[in-house]
């Protein structure tokens, strides 16, 4: 006799009862982007509804988080000078650092966590100290004034740290800073298996931090190569990282997979501005059903292996969560 699979799918409550994938606003991390000033809130037209925000309205904006039950939060900030070497990122009074203190005044329970990276903060938009004669980034005096970034948002509060610059060792240096300062309860989320993807481009509208020559993938994964992404995320591990990340998401699920496959850590993707727009604008175009396509979208990341899910979308899948 053949097997009748449709059994478990015809009552809907059974349909329920056997989800393999579930998707919950515990699961979901909402991006922040901070800037100087009072009452701003700057629109992105590459990005419907992701706004730049100065602290007040930042303290708003965490208010509806509170209400929707999204407990976690990714802060980037948008610096008042940038320079070669990212100066405001190592100043107690960068712009993060001050949002760091005033959220874990006003919500002591909401995990802060920071993106520890120069992209934003330099003047030439790549993501730490030039090396002129390799015209890349110089991977080992990157990773001092990351160490020192890393300390400065530790002592504001920050509660997670998650390294995104694809720097080789970076783990293994933020640890060592971080343990021997008296921080070693705070974890590190590890961008750990970054690609030089052209879906961060919206990202850069909002974030202010496109290269001003080049492009990041003497630094970034090559988007070609499997084993090579998976080494990447096995070497954080060793080194420390408590979270591994697979930054884009949607077309890289092959990847989280294999990773999940490969370790018992816990395992984020960023759903990155890219895939975040073309939902948005097909959404504006009426061409999809956008609700069930979002819904689909983070099933399919957590059906890939993803824990985590780091998103845009956030505030729209608590409200449809609640329905």
């Amino acid at each position: 006799m053949f097997r009748r699979l449709r059994r478990l799918r015809f009552n809907p409550a059974i349909r329920t009862l056997v989800c393999e994938s579930h998707i919950q606003t515990q699961d979901l991390i909402y991006p922040l982007f901070i800037t100087h000033g009072e009452n701003i809130k700057n629109s992105i037209e590459s990005m419907p509804d992701v706004f730049q925000l100065s602290l007040d309205n930042l303290l708003r904006e965490c208010e509806v988080l509170e209400s929707l039950g999204i407990n976690a939060i990714m802060l980037f900030g948008i610096p008042k000078i940038k320079d070669s070497i990212g100066s405001e990122a190592l100043s107690e009074e960068g712009i993060v650092a001050q949002a760091v203190r005033s959220l874990k005044s006003k919500f002591p329970h909401l995990l802060v966590c920071v993106d520890l990276c120069f992209c934003e903060y330099t003047d030439h938009g790549h993501c730490g100290i030039l090396n002129p004669k390799l015209q890349s980034v110089d991977n080992d005096l990157t990773l001092e004034i990351l160490n020192q970034q890393a300390l400065i948002l530790a002592q504001s509060g920050a509660d997670l740290i998650a390294p995104s610059g694809m720097m080789d060792g970076m783990i293994e240096s933020l640890r060592k800073a971080l343990d021997s300062n008296g921080f070693n309860y705070i974890p590190l989320m590890s961008y750990s298996t970054k690609f030089a993807s052209a879906y961060y481009g919206p990202f850069r509208d909002v974030a202010q931090s496109t290269p001003s020559f080049g492009d990041r993938r003497s630094y970034q994964q090559n988007p070609a190569n499997r084993r090579e992404a998976i080494l990447e995320s096995l070497e954080d591990e060793k080194q420390g990282a408590d979270i591994l990340m697979v930054k884009p998401a949607l077309a890289y699920l092959d990847i989280v997979r294999d990773i999940r496959e490969r370790t018992l850590l816990p395992l984020a993707v960023y759903n990155v501005s890219g895939e975040y727009a073309m939902l948005k604008f097909a959404q504006k175009a009426g061409i999809i059903d956008y609700e069930r396509i979002l819904l689909e979208t983070m099933t399919s990341f957590k059906r890939a292996g993803a824990d985590i899910i780091i998103t845009y979308h956030a505030k729209e899948i608590a409200n449809l969560l609640r329905r």
